[in-house]
């Protein structure tokens, strides 16, 4: 069964900002990177 949880644009924003911070430790970095796993893809 799909997972269908999304994360809110938001949120997306922030685990983005978390990524790109070289200072962010790598458990911020993980969670993160699972939240964005979990945005819907762009629309071209």
């Amino acid at each position: 069964m799909a997972n269908k949880e999304v994360t809110s644009a938001k949120a997306a924003s922030a685990a983005s900002k978390v990524l790109r911070n070289p200072n962010s430790s790598k458990a911020a970095k993980t969670a993160a990177a699972s939240a964005l796993t979990q945005r819907p893809n762009r629309k071209k």
